[in-house]
């Protein structure tokens, strides 16, 4: 890989050098490296592009990395990773997709990750999207994320995208069996004419199921965002979302909660906080020596941390 293609890892995905455990790295729609562990198989589709993830029953603490760079200006792609967690399993699952576009062309990765969680299975999964070049063409990422949570499973997920794509569609589709638990955090700035749209559904069907969704975001210059979440209590269960957002300049948030109760022991709440920087805050770090300019960045990265 060339020098730009290891920085977008390393924006991505954190990888300075190759990885431990298992891993599979895509670049430019194709595959640039694999490596499989004794319990946990990386396979290729036969029927369309992308992999599938198995990891046995019983395994702990072992990780996996995904990551999908772009460094070819116009190029557009589909890809389909289906992860299989075993019962009992403990593990990590680090993707993420990194476009540098230096073209007039769009370059675009569409991409659905669904998610099987095996009985009283743990997993940590991080997503990273992060965009650069100085070409005129567009960076588009549309990641969709399916997840079926067995009982007593556990999924956390942490997704970030704080700088570069010009458009982005998130969506995440979730249903949890009994005592299951999933959480999600979210990060996003945009800035200039940037749209980032979210958009969560989680059926709780399972008792004693429950769900977090946090999301935080800023939007800079003239982007857009918008912000949905639907989640549905259809049993005993605990549900929660929370989108806090900071404006800057001319940026647009929207936030858009749906929350259904389907169940009388069902417990469902939302909330939202959408604003400026105050004031104050600025004034603060001013006096401690920093410009205008430096103290709001010092805010926002505080805000994201």
């Amino acid at each position: 890989m060339d020098q730009i293609q290891l920085e977008l890892l390393k924006q991505v995905a954190d990888i300075h050098e190759v990885p431990q455990g298992a891993y599979n790295f895509r670049v430019n729609g194709q595959g640039a490296g694999r490596n499989t562990t004794e319990h946990i198989d990386i396979v290729t589709k036969k029927d369309k592009q992308g992999i599938d993830i198995i990891i046995k029953p019983g395994t702990k603490h072992e990780s996996v990395h995904i990551p999908v760079v772009l460094s070819q200006s116009g190029l557009t792609e589909m890809v389909y990773n289906d992860f299989y967690i075993g019962e009992d399993s403990d593990v990590t699952i680090v993707a993420g997709c990194g476009i540098h576009n230096g073209g007039d062309a769009k370059s675009e990765h569409d991409g659905i990750h669904t998610f099987y969680v095996g009985r009283n299975a743990r997993v940590k999964y991080i997503e990273k999207h992060y965009g650069s070049g100085d070409g005129s063409g567009e960076r588009i990422l549309n990641p969709q994320t399916i997840v079926e949570l067995g009982e007593g499973s556990y999924l956390e997920m942490d997704t970030v995208q704080i700088k570069g794509v010009d458009s982005t569609v998130r969506t995440t589709k979730a249903k949890l069996a009994d005592r299951a638990t999933l959480v999600i955090r979210e990060k996003i700035m945009t800035h200039g004419k940037q749209y980032a749209k979210t958009d969560f559904t989680v059926d709780l069907d399972g008792e004693d199921c429950g769900v977090n969704l946090i999301s935080r975001s800023v939007a800079k210059e003239h982007s857009r965002q918008v912000f949905l979440s639907r989640i549905n209590g259809n049993n005993k269960c605990m549900g929660h979302s929370e989108c806090d957002a900071i404006l800057m300049d001319e940026g647009s948030v929207s936030a858009i909660p749906e929350i259904t109760a389907n169940h009388l022991e069902a417990s469902l709440i939302h909330e939202a906080a959408i604003g400026k920087i105050a004031g104050e805050q600025i004034i603060k770090l001013m006096t401690l020596g920093l410009t205008e300019a430096e103290a709001e960045a010092q805010i926002v990265n505080g805000f994201l941390k």
